[in-house]
């Protein structure tokens, strides 16, 4: 059983223009160079059809393991530069409820500040293992901006 007031909210401020983060976050081919574990982690799948009721699927793969993390849902709103929400969902783990995302992109002139607000999750534990991701994948935008 999920419980809706468990929920993390991260943000991070980015030195590039809000359009510059947001295709970071929505093109396949960007996505490709930030989302995954560490500097050495890669990304082998990243499908984006960015449009409400489109589908995302994202998967991270540690360079020391063949584990694939995949990752996926529905976009529930896109609202180019400004706003995503879309479901999240892990692959690998089916008795896991579905979660939601929604991603604000602030513009300061020339930065970006990124909220993330993830909610929903079926326990506090499970909601700091996603803190920790979600830190460690800020950290890999910033490095890759």
């Amino acid at each position: 059983m999920t419980d809706t007031d468990i929920s993390l909210t991260v943000s991070h401020i980015y030195r590039a223009p809000r359009e510059q983060v947001f295709r970071a976050w929505t093109e396949p081919e960007m996505l490709s160079q930030w989302w995954h574990m560490g500097d050495d982690g890669s990304t082998p799948i990243a499908e984006v059809d960015l449009q409400v009721g489109g589908r995302y699927r994202l998967a991270m793969k540690p360079a020391d393991s063949d584990d694939l993390y995949i990752v996926g849902g529905t976009y529930q709103v896109v609202d180019p530069p400004e706003k995503l929400v879309y479901t999240w969902a892990w692959e690998n783990v089916p008795d896991e409820p579905e979660t939601t995302v929604t991603v604000d992109f602030i513009d300061h002139g020339d930065t970006t500040e990124v909220v993330i607000n993830h909610s929903i999750f079926a326990n506090p534990e499970r909601r700091e293992s996603h803190l920790e991701g979600w830190k460690g994948l800020m950290d890999q935008l910033a490095r890759n901006l």
